[in-house]
């Protein structure tokens, strides 16, 4: 199957997003992408509905609408995807860490627990929503000793901040790990199962 048969519009999905995790998802699907960076203050965002006691898994909703709402003023008629995702440890949420250090602290705080990493989709024409989709995976951490963190954030690097849980699955955060339970995609920021089957509903990929 080539990238022209699958893909039905005229028009590249957009993606109101800077990941790169989330671009690369898209484009090894052989879904063609335009990523645009959308212009919100998420962390502002993020904290008016903390105070408002919002659930997290909400949370990740309301700022992937967000992102999509900012990017439609300036595509009209295009279809666009946003998405976003939270993590949560108990009723404490977590943020990409500033810092090696403080990615260093947040590990430490989740090893040897269960935490929830909530990631989601909506889907908009234009700046019309068509569809909005959240997904729940419960991911448990290892008892690891404090010399295993420290050589973990050495090999890491700078790349420990660039992921809310101060880990890439796909690489060397999979060491952190005793359990995980949930889609992969779901885990990397962007459950693909349900967008998939949103996108062949819509008729813009082939079913």
């Amino acid at each position: 199957m080539t990238l022209s048969s699958l893909w039905q519009d005229k028009d590249p999905l957009i993606l109101a997003s800077t990941s790169v995790t989330r671009l690369k998802l898209l484009q090894d699907i052989f879904i063609p992408v335009d990523p645009v960076g959308p212009d919100i203050n998420e962390r502002g965002i993020e904290e008016i509905l903390q105070a408002e006691n919002t659930h997290p898994a909400q949370i990740a909703l309301a700022l992937a609408d967000a992102k999509a709402r900012e990017v439609a003023k300036n595509n009209a008629g295009r279809w666009i995807v946003a998405a976003d995702q939270t993590l949560a440890l108990g009723a404490e949420q977590f943020h990409k860490p500033n810092s090696i250090e403080q990615a260093g602290a947040q590990l430490k705080k989740l090893r040897g627990q269960t935490h929830q990493l909530h990631s989601a989709f909506v889907c908009y024409r234009g700046e019309e929503r068509r569809f909005a989709h959240v997904e729940t995976a419960q991911l448990t951490m290892r008892e690891f000793s404090d010399t295993f963190l420290t050589s973990y954030l050495n090999a890491a690097g700078s790349r420990v901040t660039h992921s809310v849980g101060a880990y890439q699955i796909e690489g060397l955060g999979i060491h952190l790990f005793e359990k995980i339970e949930g889609n992969h995609s779901t885990i990397l920021g962007l459950p693909l199962i349900p967008l998939l089957a949103f996108l062949r509903d819509a008729g813009l990929v082939e079913a």
